[in-house]
């Protein structure tokens, strides 16, 4: 429905005005998971969806999944905190690097990317709005919803590509997220 070019995503320079709260959310490099975590006060639990060869047939994919070395896998989980699906999110990865570091696929990646305490660095690639019926009937709520994708580096080399979609019931603890007024 509506999509930032990727350079004002990586400067930060929006030509939208989101709140603080939001921009930290949507485009800081911190764990969303550990966000989740820390605004509900619940652990966040991961539903797998499935884990799956990819074969780059679909359109819409992250251009930045491109990057990375095949065969790939794709992986899609909902995020849970108590009995409230918070977000969905789907990540690509080069089979071999997903058979390494997913030993626990019901564990979310934060956590096994950084069981070894190895460094990271995590870049946030793209912002959107989007909607589908599908996710308004697991969020209970209608779009459109914030989506963002980003990518994982270790070692100055792209690890995963990873797309997380969240539910407006964030609204709650980060106020509200301009989405109806950009998409209405």
């Amino acid at each position: 429905m509506w999509e930032a070019k990727t350079a004002s995503v990586l400067s930060g320079n929006l030509s939208i005005q989101l709140s603080g709260a939001w921009q930290l959310m949507l485009l800081g490099d911190g764990s969303p998971t550990r966000h989740l975590t820390l605004l509900t006060g619940h652990e966040v639990q991961i539903e797998l969806i499935g884990m799956e060869a990819e074969w780059l047939t679909n359109k819409s994919i992250p251009k930045e999944v491109n990057e990375l070395f095949p065969p790939l896998l794709k992986r899609q989980v909902w995020l849970q905190c108590g009995d409230q699906t918070l977000a969905w999110a789907e990540s690509w990865w080069n089979k071999q690097e997903a058979e390494h570091h997913l030993k626990n696929k019901d564990q979310p990646i934060w956590q096994s990317l950084t069981q070894g305490r190895s460094e990271l660095f995590r870049e946030v690639d793209g912002l959107a709005l989007v909607k589908a019926k599908w996710l308004e009937n697991r969020f209970k709520k209608t779009g459109p919803f914030w989506s963002r994708h980003y990518r994982f580096f270790r070692h100055q080399q792209e690890l995963t590509v990873i797309r997380e979609v969240f539910n407006p019931i964030l609204e709650n603890w980060l106020g509200d997220s301009m989405r109806n007024q950009l998409c209405p």
